[in-house]
């Protein structure tokens, strides 16, 4: 492909309107992102409904295994469509086809390294994230089955973000909806119709994203798109490599801690509340994931936007994407914080007939939703820091809501509050990681538009 057709495809956001642009690029990351996070709770519904109470402890248990996963992807898939969306902006075609190539086989180590951690220590590590002797089966059951699948999630999620990055927000959508779609007509054939139970979801897990990384890998050996699989972009380069992993530390870092959390909270609820109250905990990460998924979605929009115009130097434009993110965001999260709020038990009926469970996770969304509202205040500027490349202060953004503040107030209020100190845990860290965001987003802005003022005229380079 010549440089004036990649440049006409992404021409446009160097002149598109902004309300345009991201709606165009966020609609698909949205419903992509809706579509992957619904099967994820179809599958728990089903599990729930079909197998019991104790199924969905054993899956809740397998969350922090399976950001362990995710963060990995993340650490490349963020990294290298940032990037990539930035080398675009500059005009470096080359480089950014080689970001490409760099990020497929560090998504292959990764993958090699985790599972082979994971099928060696299965058990020890899903005991250390608070598996009981009832769960433990259930999450081993899972997990023994998804592994294989890890591999090309990983793949598939990662590319995706490349091929949004690269000017293709449909093509990223559609892709998602395919492997969305394959899982959810599985699900059910294999939970109920073979009577796989628990392990049915993960294999139809499995089936599902090796479909969707097919396809997702096919769009990059194509030769008409923006950017494709080259001869010579495979072989690692230390700054490309350390590029990728420098702006994907922070997303990446925000699932570990996540897991990381996840292992304290598990651990504190079985204190507190038995598996009962880590199913509970199950179903809000579930319900409030659906959230932060359309956030996400809309993330994704503004980084390609906000990477290739501060790439090309044109401030005005990245300041537009971003404001217009956090009030499409914000906007979000407060709908789902009022649904939260005044319906919980319908939400947590959708997961269970078992009258206590339901009790429990009534009153988990009650008191851990009250200031959910600005948590999409919170992803949209830790994803804005790492769209410019700012990366030690999207880390320590991304840090501050899940492990400066909230670690301290779960380990200090469930001992004084017991299960609703669990819970009210996450408000009060809210809240604390909005003070220091608007402190950070205020200074970062004026930053920008001093470096940018200093500029010689014409200069498109930060």
């Amino acid at each position: 492909m010549n440089n004036e057709t990649i440049q006409g495809n992404l021409q446009i956001l160097a002149t598109g309107k902004i309300a345009k642009l991201l709606w165009d690029y966020s609609i698909p990351a949205v419903v992509g992102m809706l579509v992957m996070s619904l099967y994820n709770v179809i599958d728990r519904i089903f599990i729930g409904q079909g197998v019991g109470p104790e199924a969905i402890a054993g899956l809740a248990i397998t969350f922090p295994v399976m950001n362990v996963s995710a963060a990995l992807g993340v650490l490349i898939g963020a990294g290298a469509s940032a990037k990539v969306s930035i080398m675009l902006g500059a005009k470096n075609q080359r480089g950014a086809e080689t970001v490409l190539g760099n990020s497929f086989v560090l998504i292959l180590i990764n993958a090699t390294l985790y599972l082979t951690l994971f099928g060696i220590f299965l058990d020890d590590i899903l005991l250390l994230f608070g598996a009981s002797q009832t769960t433990l089966p259930y999450a081993r059951d899972f997990m023994s089955y998804i592994m294989p699948g890890m591999l090309v999630m990983n793949i598939g999620f990662t590319l995706n973000n490349v091929m949004r990055s690269s000017g293709y927000p449909v093509k990223a959508m559609t892709s998602m909806f395919l492997g969305a779609g394959i899982n959810l007509i599985l699900d059910p054939i294999f939970i109920f119709g073979f009577g796989w139970g628990i392990k049915g979801a993960a294999i139809a897990t499995d089936i599902a994203m090796s479909i969707f990384a097919a396809r997702v890998v096919y769009h990059f050996c194509h030769k008409k798109t923006t950017l494709r699989f080259t001869r010579g972009s495979y072989r690692l380069r230390s700054g490309i490599v350390w590029g990728i992993i420098g702006i994907g530390a922070a997303p990446s870092l925000v699932n570990l801690a996540s897991c990381f959390i996840n292992v304290i909270i598990n651990k504190s609820l079985y204190t507190y509340g038995g598996d009962n109250a880590v199913a509970a905990a199950g179903i809000f990460v579930t319900f409030t994931s659906l959230l932060t998924m359309v956030v996400v979605g809309i993330c994704q929009g503004m980084q390609p936007i906000i990477g290739y115009n501060y790439g090309a130097g044109q401030i005005s434009r990245l300041r537009q994407t971003y404001s217009l993110a956090v009030v499409w965001s914000t906007g979000i999260v407060i709908i789902g914080t009022l649904i939260g709020q005044m319906c919980p038990s319908v939400i947590a009926r959708a997961f269970t007939t078992d009258p206590v469970l339901i009790g429990t996770t009534d009153r988990a969304l009650s008191l851990s939703m009250t200031m959910f509202w600005v948590v999409g205040f919170q992803i949209v500027s830790t994803t804005f820091f790492q769209s410019i490349g700012k990366v030690w202060k999207s880390i320590f953004l991304s840090l501050s809501r899940q492990v400066i503040f909230l670690i301290p107030l779960l380990i200090v209020l469930p001992a004084r509050f017991g299960l609703d100190g669990i819970w009210a845990s996450f408000p009060m860290s809210d809240v604390c990681a909005t003070i220091v965001t608007i402190a950070m987003i205020a200074f970062q802005m004026k930053a920008i538009k001093q470096e940018n003022a200093a500029l010689p005229p014409g200069s498109n380079q930060l």
